[in-house]
């Protein structure tokens, strides 16, 4: 985490592709942007994604959106946060889905697994710039949120902490822990013997027993207090996905490093399904709360 906050992450490029979809409120895009971290000596990626622009002049507010985990192998281009994109655009705000590097026509990285997936963040910080550079989309540029679930939730609090006051405001929903060794233990651990992931899931770094220093250092917890963005996190109280005391402990670890945060609680599993409307209807409210027009 120290490297990505020392990155000069950069981003721009949007390009506008082919029309998914239209509907009486907005245009729905393919798109590309390009996803630069200065000085880490390799070229820019290009990464893709889905943009929903609401009908009429803007500029718009907007959200940058952080998929949670699908398989990449698998993984299809917009894919994980489609409702959200759709409740959004309808409501005013430009909404661009980020598939991230390695995903569908995303470029590949090679070294997405030794950096830890901390690559995720970098293309959200590129998405906030390309969005503000556009000359196609009409964006207002101290009017742009983050917006993340469950692995996603984790990528959105690792941007906000590389790029203090890049945003206005950030949304998680059934986050993951904000501890990288609970992650391991929770979805890597039990897939494999200890043996075949100390030898090759990590490189050359150790399981979180071996190295806790290192997985203290990829987390978003310790540096939780470089947040300078009010964040409102979301839970299903129901979710075996995530488990809900994740949540609320990054929940308090946020209120000690003095970041503005609240806590929405929702009788509803991971997948936020019959609280879907209820959730996104509040998450709306906290944005224009607080990116007022």
């Amino acid at each position: 985490m120290a490297a990505l906050g020392d990155a000069d992450l950069t981003g721009g490029d949007l390009r506008l592709g082919a029309v998914r979809e239209r509907t009486p409120t907005y245009t729905s895009y393919d798109v590309t942007f390009a996803s630069t971290t200065s000085g880490a000596g390799s070229p820019p990626l290009r990464i893709s994604g889905v943009l929903n622009v609401p009908r009429g002049r803007g500029p718009f507010p907007a959200v940058v959106l952080a998929h949670g985990y699908i398989d990449p192998a698998f993984y299809v281009r917009g894919q994980g946060m489609t409702r959200e994109r759709g409740f959004l655009a309808d409501r005013g705000y430009v909404a661009l889905h980020v598939d991230y590097r390695n995903h569908a026509e995303s470029t590949d990285d090679p070294r997405i697994e030794t950096a830890v997936r901390l690559g995720y963040s970098a293309d959200v910080v590129a998405a906030v710039h390309a969005l503000r550079d556009s000359h196609d989309v009409r964006v207002d540029p101290a009017r742009i949120a983050l917006f993340g679930r469950s692995m996603g939730s984790g990528v959105v609090l690792k941007a906000l902490e590389a790029e203090p006051g890049l945003v206005a405001a950030g949304v998680a929903w059934a986050s993951v822990s904000s501890l990288e060794g609970q992650n391991f233990d929770h979805f890597q651990r039990p897939d494999a013997p200890v043996t075949e992931l100390r030898a090759g899931f990590r490189g050359r770094h150790g399981l979180p027993d071996d190295d806790p220093e290192f997985w203290q250092g990829i987390s978003s917890r310790p540096e939780l207090d470089r947040i300078t963005e009010p964040v409102l996190l979301a839970h299903g109280r129901f979710d075996d996905t995530c488990p809900p005391a994740w949540t609320r402990a990054t929940q308090r670890a946020l209120t000690e490093a003095g970041v503005d945060s609240t806590l929405e609680w929702y009788d509803d599993g991971h997948a936020f399904g019959p609280a879907f409307v209820a959730a996104m209807e509040r998450t709306v409210r906290f944005l224009r709360a607080r990116m007022p027009a």
